[in-house]
């Protein structure tokens, strides 16, 4: 393949990177990491992947970005919020930003259909890099100017404080929920934790169907992935999740998991989490130089979901990258989500043709959204 790819990342915690680590995502990668020189409230300070100028770099157009806020009782072993409400006003500050960088034209709200293919449109007309010097320079040029567009989506539902909440996120621009994070939450049990959804929990899923939102099943825990399941009839992904079998941990999905999606008609986002991609990593100990791992590793877990599928069309790309970590957890060859634009090589090394390599780096996604939004 000549030229850089179009690429549709389906999960970004943008705003949690804006408002929780203070970076002003329209400064380079470099500008961010000087000013973190020195930080140490973070694990992940000075190795930041993602800001807005490296996105349109890596031609990543479009991505699904979420709000999020967890509520954390009383004695509850993660951190989060001590009330719901508290956690629906970050959500809601959350808004605020993403409202902001509309304004000052980094960010474009997609919440339909027509306003999905007119993005599209828009980023076809920009010209990419070619054989010409003047012609990178234009396109460069052309580029900065673009909007990124995002999908909103929600992270966890511990947030939705009320159904009528809800609805208000929806009317927001709100397209995607995952009701659960890490542990045990209001609605769902997610990553490291047992049970299947409460009533308020199939309640909100009844109103997700109602209202059109997707349902993220990321991060949902075994029981609670089969319950919810049978109680949701409408649209659903996987916007950041790999493979158990190649990463075995309750955080990646076994195969009857990843089979389930694909005959519900779902995508599977890849994310690049090194956590996530090979086996044995311990969390806070490991180094990506431990597994010698590479963004080729990632071609292994797309190739897993491809077996199971008997096509390419049901995986796609959700990096989840500066996600609470940064390249000290990342493949050694990724230093930027600009990076992104090594796989297509790599897959087209391992014998996939330009259609199916589109497909995994956009369209599957954006076939996705334009049958759900109809």
């Amino acid at each position: 393949m000549s030229g850089p790819v179009f690429v549709f990342d389906a999960h970004l915690d943008l705003s949690m990177n804006a408002l929780e680590w203070n970076r002003d995502l329209r400064w380079s990668l470099e500008k961010i990491r000087r000013r973190e020189a020195g930080m140490t409230d973070k694990v992940d300070r000075m190795n930041n992947t993602v800001c807005f100028p490296e996105m349109r770099r890596g031609q990543v157009g479009l991505c699904v970005a979420t709000q999020i806020g967890r509520h954390s009782p009383y004695f509850h072993r993660l951190t989060g919020w001590s009330s719901p409400e508290q956690a629906w006003a970050q959500t809601q500050g959350q808004l605020a930003w993403y409202r902001e960088m509309e304004q000052v034209g980094e960010l474009v709200q997609i919440r339909s259909r027509d306003q999905l293919d007119r993005h599209l449109k828009l980023w076809e007309k920009s010209p990419s890099s070619d054989d010409g010097t003047s012609s990178r320079v234009n396109s460069r040029k052309s580029m900065q100017n673009l909007p990124i567009g995002y999908i909103l989506s929600l992270e966890g539902a511990d947030s939705i404080v009320t159904l009528k909440h809800l609805e208000r996120s929806y009317e927001h621009g709100l397209r995607a929920l995952g009701p659960a994070h890490y542990g045990p939450g209001r609605y769902a049990n997610g990553t490291d934790s047992d049970g299947g959804l409460s009533v308020a929990g199939k309640e909100l899923l009844l109103e997700m169907q109602q209202l059109g939102i997707i349902l993220d099943v990321t991060h949902l825990c075994d029981e609670t992935f089969w319950d919810a399941l049978d109680s949701f009839d409408g649209p659903l992904w996987a916007s950041h999740q790999n493979c158990r079998t190649l990463a075995p941990w309750n955080r990646q999905f076994a195969d009857d998991q990843i089979r389930a999606v694909i005959e519900r008609g779902g995508v599977l986002g890849m994310a690049f989490d090194a956590i996530m991609m090979v086996p044995g990593w311990i969390h806070r100990r490991s180094k990506p130089a431990d597994f010698q791992l590479k963004i080729e590793r990632i071609c292994e877990h797309i190739d897993h979901v491809c077996q199971i599928a008997g096509n390419a069309n049901h995986v796609g790309i959700g990096t989840d990258l500066d996600g609470g970590y940064g390249n000290e957890q990342t493949p050694l060859d990724l230093d930027s989500i600009a990076d992104l634009q090594t796989l297509p090589g790599l897959l087209q090394r391992r014998g996939y043709p330009s259609q199916d390599i589109e497909g995994i780096m956009s369209r599957n996604f954006i076939d996705f959204l334009r049958r759900t939004w109809k």
